[in-house]
Formats: structure tokens, sequence, C-alpha cells
């Protein structure tokens, strides 16, 4: 069976991000049924309907073709002032247009927040999940993924700190390798 193409959105722009780490600490432990790919949202253009033309900007026609690639979503995010980064909304903005015909609407997806608060990003988790509700997309609903202190259980080469960590990881991803098995869009 073909691997589940996932992309994967980062939500902090920051070169070292807490977040980038946890991203990658999440691709080395991909199970061999998916591979995860760093899709950039950092050069978009924001969302503007007037741009929205025959030729959009050259950024947002690269990375719709990248979703729409892909066979499902997992959102990394921090949580700024309790709530998503403008860089996630922004991502999936221009990810679900035009109307109708957005790369990303109706795939599986799912969402890992961090902070290096207690809380692990729950702010920003609950807003992507409110966003993608109208986007048809199924979000995984457990387990969730808040991972709390991220600075001191993600390395900074993105490898998890200890075995427990480790383990939390690979069941959320052997779970979300199940979710996009059983909400893959039906051709």
């Amino acid at each position: 069976m073909p691997k589940k193409r996932v992309a994967v959105l980062v939500g902090s722009l920051r070169k070292e991000a807490f977040t980038r780490r946890l991203a990658t600490a999440l691709r080395s432990l991909q199970p061999d049924s998916l591979e995860l790919e760093l899709v950039e949202i950092g050069a978009l253009p924001l969302y503007n309907q007037d741009l929205e033309t025959d030729s959009p900007p050259p950024a947002w026609t690269e990375y719709r073709t990248r979703l729409a690639a892909a066979d499902a979503i997992l959102f990394v995010t921090p949580e700024y002032n309790r709530g998503m980064p403008a860089a996630v909304k922004n991502a999936i903005d221009v990810g679900s247009r035009p109307y109708g015909k957005g790369a990303i609407n109706g795939k599986p997806c799912a969402v890992a927040s961090s902070s290096p608060g207690a809380l692990g990003g729950f702010g920003a988790n609950h807003q992507v999940r409110q966003c993608v509700v109208f986007l048809d997309m199924p979000m995984m609903q457990m387990p969730e993924l808040y991972v709390g202190q991220v600075d001191k259980v993600v390395d900074a080469s993105g490898k998890p700190a200890n075995d427990a960590t480790r383990e939390l990881f690979q069941q959320f991803l052997l779970a979300f390798a199940g979710w996009i098995e059983r909400n893959a869009k039906r051709a």
C-alpha cells in the first residue's frame, strides 16, 4: 500500500521555533504508512479576494498545488495570545480558496499544538479545529496532542527528550494514520 502524503503546516515562522522542533520530532517518528512533508507558509501573501484572479500570486499557486497532492493535513501550531498565529489562519484561508475549490477542503486532518507553558497551546488547538469544520475536514478528535513545556520535551535537534514523549508522539501518529485511512476521500 502506498504511503499517505501528509502536508505538515508549521505555525511558527521563527527559524529555531519550538513548534518546528515538534514538527521535526513528529517527522522522525512517522510510521511507515505516512510520509510527512513540511509545507512552508511564511511567504504566503495575506489572503485577499481581490488577488483571486486568473493569475493569483505564484506563492498561492505553488502552496495550493502541494496541498492538493497531499492525502491529509497536519497542523503543528504554537499559541500566541491564547489563539492560533495569523500565519496559520492565513494558510487555512489561502488553502481553502477559491470558494468551493479549495485544496484542503474535505481532507482528513489533525492538530498538534505546543507552548513553553503548561497548557500546550490549548487555545490555538481549538481555534484550528473551529476553522476546519466549515471546510468539511474530518479532524481527528482523539488522541489530542497538546505539548506543554515543549522547550524541555523536544531538544534543539528535534528529538524527543525522553521515552515517554517519544511514545506519546508515536501513538498520536499511529492514530492519525488510521484516521487518514478511515476518512480518505473516495474518488
